[in-house]
């Protein structure tokens, strides 16, 4: 499946859900969730039948796999990898999820969104462990220190996010952040219950099982 590239609002009314796809406008009044706008498409608004126990993990996965903006390859190596991990299969999914070096930037709320954390990765603005880093999917450990470059576009950038983000971003417990210095830090690797998954990730650990 190619990247996705229509309006991002589509794939919340999708699921019938907010995925907080675009930053502050996700908690404004014009929010199609909040707006009771239903499913794209010409039969959007019918009422659904009964979904199979395919289609419902089928689903599960889509909302997961759209929230942090992955293509089909990219989730699937994300289960692989946490497959191979030690620990609860589902749970290191969401861990390897929430700690991509795109979401890190984001949850500090050095981006307005997860989209906008992927450009400003990949353009260069972002330092880890004193080095630059620009792999979005890259891995961010415990401890490690997440910063902005020092340069005049890079913290326009992230102070302009400040701005649109507050009181609507809430950076989580498992990281800190120092908003003077613009960087933040690791403390650990965030738990099931810290990262409040909207989804059961049981039923795509079933789904990948088949």
């Amino acid at each position: 499946m190619g990247r996705h590239t229509g309006p991002a609002c589509k794939l919340c009314r999708r699921e019938g859900m907010k995925l907080f796809l675009k930053g502050a406008r996700c908690a404004m009044a014009k929010c199609a969730i909040e707006r009771g706008r239903p499913a794209p498409g010409v039969h959007g608004s019918r009422r659904q039948r009964k979904m199979s126990d395919y289609g419902t993990q089928l689903r599960e996965k889509q909302k997961l796999r759209r929230q942090y903006g992955l293509q089909e390859g990219q989730f699937r190596l994300s289960f692989e990898r946490a497959m191979r991990s030690k620990g609860v299969t589902g749970e290191r999914l969401l861990q390897i999820l929430e700690t991509r070096l795109d979401n890190v930037v984001y949850r500090l709320g050095f981006a307005p969104s997860r989209r906008a954390a992927r450009l400003f990765v990949t353009h260069e603005h972002i330092v880890v462990n004193g080095r630059k880093a620009t792999i979005p999917s890259m891995n961010v450990s415990e401890g490690a220190v997440v910063s902005i470059r020092n340069n005049a576009k890079s913290q326009a950038f992230v102070t302009r996010s400040f701005e649109s983000t507050e009181g609507v971003v809430t950076v989580p417990s498992w990281l800190s952040r120092d908003k003077d210095k613009m960087e933040g830090r690791v403390e650990r690797i965030p738990t099931k219950e810290e990262i409040a998954p909207m989804v059961d990730e049981q039923l795509i650990v079933e789904l990948y099982s088949k």
